[in-house]
């Protein structure tokens, strides 16, 4: 179609063809659905790389003279990525004490297993945590109660995951720590004497069946736990 023009032309635009933008946008898209065929999972075929990221927990116990040296290696799945990833990969355990070596190295030659396995490992948290010792348990530093020496090594894999961002604990807001804070002022205010004792709360407190600390006090009428905050009366 022709088109005639009667007037001056005084000014013009030049109109783009957007192939090349429609060309750009489609390679981008494609790059980004290959990046994310590419995306590295945990999987029990991984091989090993020749060096490991890790971080080792010290326990010491009233079951042993001699401390445990829990590690936990991790592995960089898709490293400088947008799907970087940590994930733990292997677990070691030593010890002076060769009384439980033979189901220590089997522990952790089966929770090595799982890690690498992939999928969700935090259920592990929760199944060390529930074994108890028949001969009893003992309290750590700090007042908190260990049902086990399994269940230690639980709590280990409970904060190294939290480290990694695997796992979230269940922490207290500010308007709770403020309000514990505040009755235990109140209450240390209220005895005569000094705690000469290693726990971090006062020598009359209690269990607490929620996080298993020796920290519950009678408060305003209510047992509270000056760890966790559960109450009674809440």
């Amino acid at each position: 179609m022709t088109i005639k023009i009667d007037k001056k032309i005084t000014e013009y635009t030049v109109v783009k063809d957007n192939a090349e933008e429609t060309l750009s946008a489609k390679n981008h898209k494609n790059r980004r659905a290959e990046d994310s065929n590419n995306v590295v999972q945990m999987h029990e075929k991984l091989e090993r790389p020749a060096m490991l990221q890790g971080s080792t927990y010290k326990i010491t116990t009233p079951l042993s003279e001699h401390a445990l040296y829990v590690t936990i290696n991790d592995v960089i799945l898709n490293p400088d990525t947008d799907h970087e990833l940590r994930r733990p990969f292997e677990m070691f355990i030593n010890s002076k004490n060769m009384e439980h070596y033979q189901w220590i190295l089997a522990l952790t030659r089966i929770v090595s297993a799982v890690f690498r396995k992939g999928g969700d490992i935090t259920f592990l948290v929760e199944e060390f945590r529930s074994v108890f010792d028949p001969q009893g348990g003992y309290f750590k530093k700090g007042g908190k109660f260990m049902p086990s020496l399994v269940a230690e090594i639980g709590d280990v894999l409970e904060n190294h995951l939290c480290m990694i961002g695997l796992l979230k604990k269940d922490g207290l807001d500010e308007h709770q720590k403020e309000f514990i804070k505040e009755k235990r002022a109140e209450h240390e205010q209220r005895l005569s004497g000094s705690n000469d004792s290693e726990s971090d709360y006062p020598e009359n407190a209690e269990l607490c069946k929620k996080c298993l600390t020796k920290a519950s006090i009678m408060m305003d009428g209510c047992m509270t736990c000056l760890n966790c905050g559960d109450s009674k009366c809440s």
